[in-house]
């Protein structure tokens, strides 16, 4: 199956918590209701689904010119899902009038090695938060 705009959510909280050890976000305070409410209605949200569901997840923010999450299942890992998903979500920035898009992860991680593997610039380490840029 390919990659596909999100027309309806569904969470298994045990795979979640399960997938994002490695990636888990640093503030949940900072992702307010308005910001859940807005990605839940977003055009920027892509899910890649295979037979046995889904197997990663992408989110671009258009109103700041960002991949806000980008999440892969680790049974699904060094397949190209993340790479493809990181692709189509970059397309909903443009045309909401940004020239370049930008994302941040920890350092030494899946995430980081992907990012540079795409092409991804380095722009500040910024206590111990990587954050990279991409021209679109």
């Amino acid at each position: 199956m390919g990659i596909a705009q999100a027309v309806r959510w569904r969470l298994r909280s045990p795979t979640v918590a399960r997938d994002l050890s490695e990636n888990a976000l640093s503030d949940p305070p900072k992702v307010t209701l308005e910001d859940i409410r807005w990605l839940i209605v977003n055009p920027g949200i892509f899910v890649r689904e295979d037979e046995s569901g889904i197997c990663g997840f992408s989110a671009a923010d258009t109103r700041n010119g960002s991949i806000w999450a980008l999440f892969v299942d680790e049974w699904h890992c060094n397949r190209g899902i993340g790479r493809a998903l990181l692709e189509r979500a970059s397309t909903t920035v443009k045309p909401a009038g940004f020239d370049s898009i930008w994302l941040t992860t920890d350092p030494a991680t899946r995430a980081e090695r992907l990012y540079r593997r795409a092409g991804w610039r380095l722009i500040r380490n910024q206590e111990g938060e990587l954050h990279f840029e991409r021209s679109l």
